[in-house]
Protein backbone atom coordinates (compact mmCIF):
# COMPACT_ATOMS: atom_id res chain seq x y z
CA UNK A 1 0.00 0.00 0.00
CA UNK A 2 2.51 2.03 0.96
CA UNK A 3 4.67 1.86 -2.33
CA UNK A 4 1.43 2.62 -4.21
CA UNK A 5 0.88 6.00 -2.45
CA UNK A 6 4.64 6.80 -3.43
CA UNK A 7 4.02 6.21 -7.06
CA UNK A 8 0.73 8.53 -6.78
CA UNK A 9 2.45 11.02 -4.90
CA UNK A 10 5.23 10.84 -7.76
CA UNK A 11 3.02 10.83 -10.53
CA UNK A 12 1.42 14.43 -9.39
CA UNK A 13 4.84 15.88 -8.84
CA UNK A 14 6.45 14.72 -12.21
CA UNK A 15 6.05 17.25 -15.25
CA UNK A 16 3.54 16.08 -17.44
CA UNK A 17 3.78 17.55 -20.38
CA UNK A 18 1.40 15.81 -22.98
CA UNK A 19 -1.35 16.87 -21.40
CA UNK A 20 -0.03 20.42 -21.70
CA UNK A 21 -0.82 23.49 -23.71
CA UNK A 22 1.83 24.55 -26.09
CA UNK A 23 2.54 27.65 -24.06
CA UNK A 24 2.92 25.67 -21.17
CA UNK A 25 5.12 23.47 -22.57
CA UNK A 26 6.88 25.86 -23.45
CA UNK A 27 7.83 27.72 -20.32
CA UNK A 28 8.59 23.91 -18.83
CA UNK A 29 11.51 23.36 -21.19
CA UNK A 30 12.33 27.21 -20.26
CA UNK A 31 12.47 26.56 -16.79
CA UNK A 32 14.57 23.38 -17.01
CA UNK A 33 17.84 25.51 -18.93
CA UNK A 34 19.07 26.88 -15.29
CA UNK A 35 20.14 30.80 -16.06
CA UNK A 36 20.22 31.56 -12.50
CA UNK A 37 22.53 34.89 -12.33
CA UNK A 38 25.08 34.88 -11.09
CA UNK A 39 26.46 33.27 -13.74
CA UNK A 40 23.38 33.48 -16.09
CA UNK A 41 24.29 31.33 -18.72
CA UNK A 42 21.17 33.36 -20.90
CA UNK A 43 22.84 31.52 -24.13
CA UNK A 44 21.33 28.60 -23.55
CA UNK A 45 17.97 30.02 -24.32
CA UNK A 46 18.79 31.63 -27.38
CA UNK A 47 20.69 27.92 -28.68
CA UNK A 48 17.32 26.46 -27.39
CA UNK A 49 15.03 29.27 -29.03
CA UNK A 50 17.14 29.77 -32.09
CA UNK A 51 16.41 26.49 -34.02
CA UNK A 52 12.59 27.48 -33.37
CA UNK A 53 12.17 30.32 -34.79
CA UNK A 54 14.13 30.01 -38.21
CA UNK A 55 11.88 26.94 -39.06
CA UNK A 56 9.23 29.46 -38.50
CA UNK A 57 10.30 32.27 -40.36
CA UNK A 58 11.88 34.61 -38.22
CA UNK A 59 15.40 36.28 -38.64
CA UNK A 60 18.02 35.40 -35.77
CA UNK A 61 20.35 37.18 -34.01
CA UNK A 62 22.15 35.98 -31.18
CA UNK A 63 24.37 39.08 -29.75
CA UNK A 64 27.35 37.79 -27.50
CA UNK A 65 28.65 39.85 -24.97
CA UNK A 66 31.98 40.03 -23.09
CA UNK A 67 31.05 37.51 -20.21
CA UNK A 68 31.22 33.76 -21.91
CA UNK A 69 28.12 31.85 -21.99
CA UNK A 70 26.25 35.42 -21.88
CA UNK A 71 23.88 36.70 -24.75
CA UNK A 72 20.87 38.19 -25.99
CA UNK A 73 18.48 36.31 -28.49
CA UNK A 74 16.73 38.65 -30.82
CA UNK A 75 14.26 37.32 -33.44
CA UNK A 76 12.37 39.71 -35.98
CA UNK A 77 9.50 38.77 -37.74
CA UNK A 78 9.36 40.69 -40.81
CA UNK A 79 6.28 43.04 -42.35
CA UNK A 80 6.16 45.26 -44.96
CA UNK A 81 7.64 48.26 -43.26
CA UNK A 82 4.47 50.37 -43.49
CA UNK A 83 5.43 51.25 -39.49
CA UNK A 84 7.72 50.96 -36.93
CA UNK A 85 8.52 47.89 -35.19
CA UNK A 86 7.15 46.42 -32.12
CA UNK A 87 9.37 45.06 -29.72
CA UNK A 88 8.57 42.32 -26.62
CA UNK A 89 11.04 41.53 -24.41
CA UNK A 90 11.73 39.10 -21.09
CA UNK A 91 14.43 38.13 -19.24
CA UNK A 92 16.30 34.65 -19.73
CA UNK A 93 18.06 34.84 -16.20
CA UNK A 94 16.50 34.06 -13.27
CA UNK A 95 17.59 34.76 -9.42
CA UNK A 96 19.04 31.84 -7.68
CA UNK A 97 17.40 29.15 -5.31
CA UNK A 98 17.26 28.08 -1.78
CA UNK A 99 16.65 24.61 -2.72
CA UNK A 100 16.32 23.02 0.48
CA UNK A 101 13.46 25.73 1.25
CA UNK A 102 11.41 24.70 -2.38
CA UNK A 103 9.46 21.29 -2.10
CA UNK A 104 9.77 20.27 -6.02
CA UNK A 105 13.07 21.04 -7.90
CA UNK A 106 13.01 24.73 -9.11
CA UNK A 107 14.67 23.87 -12.54
CA UNK A 108 12.92 20.76 -13.32
CA UNK A 109 9.82 22.35 -15.05
CA UNK A 110 7.27 21.05 -12.64
CA UNK A 111 3.27 20.77 -12.54
CA UNK A 112 1.45 20.38 -9.79
CA UNK A 113 -1.98 21.01 -8.87
CA UNK A 114 -2.78 23.37 -12.23
CA UNK A 115 0.37 24.88 -11.82
CA UNK A 116 3.82 24.88 -13.48
CA UNK A 117 6.23 25.34 -10.57
CA UNK A 118 9.84 26.56 -11.14
CA UNK A 119 12.09 29.33 -10.73
CA UNK A 120 11.46 31.96 -13.19
CA UNK A 121 7.63 30.84 -13.57
CA UNK A 122 6.62 34.38 -12.92
CA UNK A 123 9.84 36.36 -13.03
CA UNK A 124 9.60 36.11 -16.16
CA UNK A 125 10.07 33.19 -18.09
CA UNK A 126 6.53 32.55 -17.93
CA UNK A 127 6.18 36.23 -19.76
CA UNK A 128 8.84 35.12 -22.24
CA UNK A 129 6.81 32.28 -23.07
CA UNK A 130 3.25 33.43 -23.60
CA UNK A 131 5.30 36.64 -25.53
CA UNK A 132 7.30 33.52 -27.82
CA UNK A 133 4.45 31.67 -28.08
CA UNK A 134 1.92 34.43 -29.26
CA UNK A 135 4.42 35.42 -31.86
CA UNK A 136 5.15 32.22 -33.15
CA UNK A 137 1.82 31.50 -33.99
CA UNK A 138 1.36 34.58 -35.43
CA UNK A 139 4.19 33.55 -37.66
CA UNK A 140 2.76 30.41 -38.04
CA UNK A 141 -0.52 31.70 -39.04
CA UNK A 142 1.31 33.20 -42.31
CA UNK A 143 -0.74 36.93 -41.72
CA UNK A 144 0.85 39.71 -43.68
CA UNK A 145 1.99 42.68 -41.21
CA UNK A 146 2.38 46.38 -41.25
CA UNK A 147 5.46 46.50 -38.80
CA UNK A 148 8.10 44.16 -37.73
CA UNK A 149 7.38 42.08 -34.41
CA UNK A 150 10.91 41.57 -32.32
CA UNK A 151 11.10 39.19 -29.63
CA UNK A 152 14.02 39.60 -27.59
CA UNK A 153 15.53 37.41 -24.78
CA UNK A 154 17.72 39.92 -22.81
CA UNK A 155 20.51 38.91 -20.96
CA UNK A 156 22.00 40.38 -17.22
CA UNK A 157 18.30 41.79 -16.30
CA UNK A 158 18.86 40.68 -13.13
CA UNK A 159 21.20 42.99 -11.96
CA UNK A 160 24.47 42.34 -14.32
CA UNK A 161 26.29 44.89 -16.24
CA UNK A 162 25.43 43.14 -19.94
CA UNK A 163 21.78 44.04 -19.84
CA UNK A 164 19.43 46.10 -22.46
CA UNK A 165 21.59 49.41 -21.55
CA UNK A 166 24.81 47.61 -22.89
CA UNK A 167 22.72 45.93 -25.99
CA UNK A 168 21.46 49.23 -27.07
CA UNK A 169 24.73 51.22 -26.79
CA UNK A 170 25.57 48.54 -29.52
CA UNK A 171 23.12 46.98 -31.47
CA UNK A 172 20.14 49.80 -31.04
CA UNK A 173 19.18 48.86 -35.04
CA UNK A 174 18.07 45.52 -33.91
CA UNK A 175 16.07 46.84 -31.35
CA UNK A 176 14.90 50.24 -32.48
CA UNK A 177 10.68 50.25 -32.83
CA UNK A 178 7.68 52.16 -31.97
CA UNK A 179 7.15 50.91 -28.75
CA UNK A 180 7.64 47.96 -26.29
CA UNK A 181 5.92 45.39 -24.18
CA UNK A 182 8.15 43.81 -21.18
CA UNK A 183 7.22 42.88 -17.46
CA UNK A 184 5.38 45.06 -15.45
CA UNK A 185 1.69 45.37 -14.31
CA UNK A 186 -0.25 42.48 -12.75
CA UNK A 187 -3.42 40.69 -14.01
CA UNK A 188 -4.44 40.21 -10.49
CA UNK A 189 -7.33 37.36 -9.43
CA UNK A 190 -9.20 37.23 -5.83
CA UNK A 191 -8.48 34.07 -4.27
CA UNK A 192 -11.84 33.59 -2.97
CA UNK A 193 -13.87 33.82 -6.56
CA UNK A 194 -10.95 33.51 -9.08
CA UNK A 195 -12.11 36.56 -10.89
CA UNK A 196 -10.21 38.88 -12.31
CA UNK A 197 -10.26 41.95 -9.89
CA UNK A 198 -8.19 44.80 -11.93
CA UNK A 199 -5.59 44.45 -14.70
CA UNK A 200 -2.63 47.10 -14.11
CA UNK A 201 -0.09 48.23 -16.92
CA UNK A 202 3.07 49.91 -15.94
CA UNK A 203 4.35 53.39 -17.44
CA UNK A 204 7.10 53.64 -15.29
CA UNK A 205 9.45 51.64 -12.59
CA UNK A 206 11.16 52.36 -9.62
CA UNK A 207 14.60 52.74 -9.70
CA UNK A 208 17.02 51.25 -7.22
CA UNK A 209 19.67 52.68 -4.71
CA UNK A 210 21.95 51.15 -2.81
CA UNK A 211 23.02 52.94 0.57
CA UNK A 212 25.91 52.15 2.67
CA UNK A 213 25.70 52.68 6.59
CA UNK A 214 29.25 52.81 8.14
CA UNK A 215 29.51 52.26 11.91
CA UNK A 216 32.90 53.12 13.55
CA UNK A 217 34.79 52.13 16.75
CA UNK A 218 37.75 51.12 17.90
CA UNK A 219 39.43 48.31 16.66
CA UNK A 220 41.25 45.88 19.47
CA UNK A 221 42.17 42.70 20.52
CA UNK A 222 38.43 40.35 21.37
CA UNK A 223 39.32 40.02 25.19
CA UNK A 224 39.39 43.64 25.95
CA UNK A 225 35.96 44.92 24.19
CA UNK A 226 35.19 48.78 24.30
CA UNK A 227 32.34 50.65 24.44
CA UNK A 228 32.33 51.67 20.87
CA UNK A 229 31.87 48.25 19.18
CA UNK A 230 31.00 48.91 15.99
CA UNK A 231 28.99 45.97 15.26
CA UNK A 232 26.92 46.91 18.18
CA UNK A 233 26.69 50.72 16.79
CA UNK A 234 25.42 49.26 13.73
CA UNK A 235 22.79 46.56 15.56
CA UNK A 236 21.66 50.23 17.09
CA UNK A 237 21.10 52.12 13.87
CA UNK A 238 19.94 48.91 12.01
CA UNK A 239 17.17 48.65 14.91
CA UNK A 240 15.99 52.29 14.40
CA UNK A 241 15.65 51.54 11.05
CA UNK A 242 14.00 48.01 11.48
CA UNK A 243 10.92 50.04 12.85
CA UNK A 244 10.80 53.00 10.79
CA UNK A 245 8.34 53.35 6.81
CA UNK A 246 9.35 56.17 4.80
CA UNK A 247 5.71 58.60 4.02
CA UNK A 248 3.89 57.65 0.97
CA UNK A 249 4.92 59.21 -2.09
CA UNK A 250 2.25 58.99 -4.73
CA UNK A 251 2.51 60.07 -8.84
CA UNK A 252 0.08 60.01 -11.57
CA UNK A 253 0.04 56.56 -12.12
CA UNK A 254 -0.31 55.19 -8.70
CA UNK A 255 -3.15 58.27 -8.00
CA UNK A 256 -5.22 55.90 -10.85
CA UNK A 257 -4.16 53.03 -9.74
CA UNK A 258 -5.52 53.41 -6.35
CA UNK A 259 -8.69 55.16 -7.16
CA UNK A 260 -9.15 52.48 -9.33
CA UNK A 261 -8.67 49.48 -6.43
CA UNK A 262 -11.29 51.63 -5.09
CA UNK A 263 -13.79 50.66 -7.19
CA UNK A 264 -13.23 47.06 -7.10
CA UNK A 265 -12.44 46.43 -3.21
CA UNK A 266 -15.15 46.84 -0.59
CA UNK A 267 -15.17 48.64 2.59
CA UNK A 268 -13.52 49.88 4.72
CA UNK A 269 -10.19 49.32 1.96
CA UNK A 270 -12.64 51.39 -0.88
CA UNK A 271 -12.78 54.16 1.61
CA UNK A 272 -9.22 53.98 2.82
CA UNK A 273 -7.89 54.16 -0.91
CA UNK A 274 -9.89 56.99 -1.92
CA UNK A 275 -8.62 58.60 1.25
CA UNK A 276 -5.06 58.01 0.63
CA UNK A 277 -4.95 59.65 -2.83
CA UNK A 278 -7.29 62.48 -2.04
CA UNK A 279 -7.25 63.29 1.80
CA UNK A 280 -5.44 66.84 3.26
CA UNK A 281 -5.52 65.20 6.64
CA UNK A 282 -2.58 63.72 7.72
CA UNK A 283 -4.07 61.47 10.17
CA UNK A 284 -6.72 60.14 7.29
CA UNK A 285 -3.73 59.68 5.00
CA UNK A 286 -1.70 57.83 8.09
CA UNK A 287 -4.54 55.46 8.73
CA UNK A 288 -5.67 54.48 5.20
CA UNK A 289 -1.64 53.95 4.51
CA UNK A 290 -1.97 51.36 7.67
CA UNK A 291 -5.05 49.52 6.22
CA UNK A 292 -3.47 49.59 2.54
CA UNK A 293 -0.02 48.65 3.77
CA UNK A 294 -1.40 44.35 5.09
CA UNK A 295 -0.75 44.22 1.64
CA UNK A 296 2.54 44.21 0.75
CA UNK A 297 2.71 44.75 -2.85
CA UNK A 298 0.55 47.94 -2.49
CA UNK A 299 3.12 49.01 0.86
CA UNK A 300 5.71 49.00 -2.17
CA UNK A 301 3.96 50.64 -4.91
CA UNK A 302 2.79 53.91 -2.79
CA UNK A 303 6.55 54.70 -1.16
CA UNK A 304 10.68 54.31 -1.31
CA UNK A 305 10.93 50.76 0.35
CA UNK A 306 13.71 49.86 2.34
CA UNK A 307 15.41 46.48 2.55
CA UNK A 308 18.81 45.29 4.01
CA UNK A 309 20.71 43.04 1.91
CA UNK A 310 24.24 42.85 3.02
CA UNK A 311 26.28 42.99 5.79
CA UNK A 312 29.81 42.86 6.55
CA UNK A 313 31.65 43.27 9.72
CA UNK A 314 35.07 41.86 10.99
CA UNK A 315 37.93 39.47 9.34
CA UNK A 316 39.28 37.35 12.76
CA UNK A 317 37.88 35.32 15.69
CA UNK A 318 40.14 37.10 17.98
CA UNK A 319 39.55 41.00 16.55
CA UNK A 320 37.02 43.29 17.32
CA UNK A 321 36.38 45.35 14.31
CA UNK A 322 36.95 49.31 13.71
CA UNK A 323 34.29 49.23 11.23
CA UNK A 324 30.92 47.25 10.16
CA UNK A 325 28.97 47.98 7.11
CA UNK A 326 24.76 47.66 5.98
CA UNK A 327 23.96 47.68 2.70
CA UNK A 328 20.28 48.84 2.43
CA UNK A 329 18.78 48.54 -0.81
CA UNK A 330 15.89 51.27 -1.61
CA UNK A 331 12.71 51.11 -4.32
CA UNK A 332 12.37 54.78 -4.84
CA UNK A 333 9.53 56.47 -6.72
CA UNK A 334 10.86 58.37 -9.90
CA UNK A 335 12.64 61.48 -8.87
CA UNK A 336 14.51 60.47 -5.83
CA UNK A 337 17.49 60.95 -5.04
CA UNK A 338 20.27 59.19 -3.47
CA UNK A 339 21.02 62.80 -1.51
CA UNK A 340 17.70 62.76 -0.03
CA UNK A 341 17.74 59.13 0.86
CA UNK A 342 21.17 59.54 2.75
CA UNK A 343 19.85 62.92 4.26
CA UNK A 344 16.63 60.91 5.45
CA UNK A 345 18.75 58.08 6.91
CA UNK A 346 21.11 60.44 8.88
CA UNK A 347 18.27 62.44 10.51
CA UNK A 348 16.88 58.94 11.80
CA UNK A 349 20.08 57.15 12.93
CA UNK A 350 21.27 60.53 14.72
CA UNK A 351 24.75 59.06 15.70
CA UNK A 352 27.93 60.85 14.63
CA UNK A 353 30.08 57.92 14.55
CA UNK A 354 27.85 56.34 11.72
CA UNK A 355 28.28 57.28 7.85
CA UNK A 356 25.64 57.35 5.53
CA UNK A 357 26.59 56.95 1.84
CA UNK A 358 25.58 56.12 -2.15
CA UNK A 359 26.93 52.12 -2.44
CA UNK A 360 27.50 50.80 -6.07
CA UNK A 361 24.80 48.10 -7.60
CA UNK A 362 25.94 44.06 -7.00
CA UNK A 363 24.33 40.92 -7.25
CA UNK A 364 26.90 39.80 -5.04
CA UNK A 365 29.76 40.47 -2.67
CA UNK A 366 31.98 38.53 -4.68
CA UNK A 367 34.67 40.40 -6.29
CA UNK A 368 33.91 41.82 -9.88
CA UNK A 369 36.70 41.41 -12.66
CA UNK A 370 37.93 44.92 -14.57
CA UNK A 371 35.44 44.98 -17.43
CA UNK A 372 32.49 44.12 -14.90
CA UNK A 373 33.08 46.85 -12.45
CA UNK A 374 33.31 49.13 -15.73
CA UNK A 375 29.83 47.86 -17.03
CA UNK A 376 28.33 48.59 -13.44
CA UNK A 377 29.29 51.94 -13.43
CA UNK A 378 28.47 52.41 -16.41
CA UNK A 379 24.88 51.19 -16.04
CA UNK A 380 24.32 52.49 -12.93
CA UNK A 381 25.14 56.03 -14.36
CA UNK A 382 22.50 55.24 -16.94
CA UNK A 383 19.88 54.83 -14.69
CA UNK A 384 20.30 58.16 -13.30
CA UNK A 385 19.08 59.89 -15.37
CA UNK A 386 15.41 60.70 -15.69
CA UNK A 387 13.45 58.47 -17.74
CA UNK A 388 10.08 59.48 -19.24
CA UNK A 389 6.54 58.02 -17.93
CA UNK A 390 5.18 56.23 -20.98
CA UNK A 391 2.40 57.74 -22.51
CA UNK A 392 -1.61 56.77 -22.02
CA UNK A 393 -2.25 57.53 -25.96
CA UNK A 394 -0.18 55.08 -27.81
CA UNK A 395 -1.54 52.68 -29.96
CA UNK A 396 0.34 49.97 -28.02
CA UNK A 397 -1.54 50.74 -24.41
CA UNK A 398 -4.80 51.57 -25.94
CA UNK A 399 -4.65 48.07 -27.84
CA UNK A 400 -3.64 46.31 -24.22
CA UNK A 401 -6.10 47.94 -22.63
CA UNK A 402 -8.83 46.89 -25.28
CA UNK A 403 -7.77 43.38 -25.12
CA UNK A 404 -6.96 43.19 -21.46
CA UNK A 405 -10.93 43.86 -21.33
CA UNK A 406 -12.30 41.58 -23.61
CA UNK A 407 -10.14 38.95 -22.41
CA UNK A 408 -11.13 39.67 -18.63
CA UNK A 409 -14.40 41.44 -18.76
CA UNK A 410 -14.93 41.71 -15.06
CA UNK A 411 -11.47 43.45 -14.53
CA UNK A 412 -10.86 46.89 -14.22
CA UNK A 413 -7.71 48.32 -16.19
CA UNK A 414 -5.48 51.07 -15.23
CA UNK A 415 -1.70 52.20 -15.15
CA UNK A 416 0.54 51.20 -12.59
CA UNK A 417 3.95 52.49 -11.23
CA UNK A 418 5.95 48.79 -10.81
CA UNK A 419 7.01 48.47 -7.84
CA UNK A 420 10.69 47.09 -8.68
CA UNK A 421 13.01 47.86 -11.45
CA UNK A 422 13.01 46.50 -15.30
CA UNK A 423 15.21 46.89 -18.27
CA UNK A 424 12.80 49.18 -20.28
CA UNK A 425 15.18 52.18 -19.59
CA UNK A 426 17.05 51.36 -22.06
CA UNK A 427 14.23 52.34 -24.43
CA UNK A 428 12.31 54.29 -22.44
CA UNK A 429 15.37 57.14 -22.05
CA UNK A 430 15.50 56.79 -25.94
CA UNK A 431 11.79 58.02 -25.75
CA UNK A 432 10.46 54.64 -26.95
CA UNK A 433 7.38 53.82 -24.52
CA UNK A 434 6.97 50.83 -22.87
CA UNK A 435 4.24 49.50 -21.37
CA UNK A 436 5.29 45.99 -18.83
CA UNK A 437 2.79 43.54 -18.10
CA UNK A 438 2.85 39.97 -16.61
CA UNK A 439 0.74 38.03 -18.70
CA UNK A 440 -1.17 35.63 -16.91
CA UNK A 441 -3.85 36.26 -13.96
CA UNK A 442 -1.96 35.47 -10.40
CA UNK A 443 -3.45 36.02 -6.93
CA UNK A 444 -1.50 37.76 -4.56
CA UNK A 445 -0.38 34.39 -2.63
CA UNK A 446 1.31 33.51 -5.83
CA UNK A 447 3.03 36.93 -6.22
CA UNK A 448 4.59 36.79 -2.49
CA UNK A 449 6.20 33.72 -4.36
CA UNK A 450 7.74 35.56 -7.35
CA UNK A 451 12.07 35.37 -6.40
CA UNK A 452 11.09 33.29 -3.31
CA UNK A 453 9.97 29.69 -2.68
CA UNK A 454 7.99 27.31 -5.13
CA UNK A 455 7.48 30.03 -7.77
CA UNK A 456 4.44 29.05 -9.60
CA UNK A 457 1.98 30.08 -12.12
CA UNK A 458 -1.21 28.57 -13.18
CA UNK A 459 -1.80 27.00 -16.57
CA UNK A 460 -4.92 28.23 -17.30
CA UNK A 461 -3.51 31.75 -17.09
CA UNK A 462 -0.96 30.91 -19.52
CA UNK A 463 -3.62 30.21 -21.71
CA UNK A 464 -5.76 33.28 -21.52
CA UNK A 465 -2.89 35.72 -21.22
CA UNK A 466 -1.54 34.26 -24.40
CA UNK A 467 -5.14 34.91 -25.86
CA UNK A 468 -4.67 38.71 -24.78
CA UNK A 469 -1.36 39.03 -26.19
CA UNK A 470 -1.82 37.50 -29.81
CA UNK A 471 -4.84 39.69 -30.55
CA UNK A 472 -3.30 42.55 -28.99
CA UNK A 473 -0.40 41.96 -31.54
CA UNK A 474 -2.86 41.27 -34.57
CA UNK A 475 -4.45 44.87 -33.38
CA UNK A 476 -1.17 46.84 -33.71
CA UNK A 477 0.85 44.74 -36.29
CA UNK A 478 -1.50 43.22 -38.74
CA UNK A 479 -2.02 45.31 -42.11
CA UNK A 480 -5.46 47.13 -42.19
Amino acid sequence: MRAILVILMLTTLLPAQGELPPVAKLLVDLIRINTSNPPGNEDQIGQFLAPIFKEAGFEVDIIPTPQKGKSHFIARLRGNGKKKPILLAGHADVVGVEREKWSVDPFAGVVRDGYIVGRGAIDVKGGLAVFAQAVLEIARSKVELDRDIILLSEADEEGGPYNTGWLAERHWDKIDCEFSLNEGGWIVKDEKTNQVKYVSISTADKAAINILIRAKGTSTHSSMPLADNAIFRLSRAMAKLSTYDTKPKLNDSTRKFFLTLGEVSEEPLKTHFKNLVTSADPETVKAADKAISENTLLHAIMRNTIAPVFLNAGFRGNVIPGSADATINFRVIPGTTAGELIDELQTLINDPMVEVMEAPMRLSNAPLTAEQEKAMAAAAERRTKPIPESPLTTELYEALAKHAKLTYPEALVTPYLFQAGTDAYAWRSRGVPVYGIYPYPITAEDLTRMHGNDERVPVESLVSGLRMIKNLLLDVAAKK
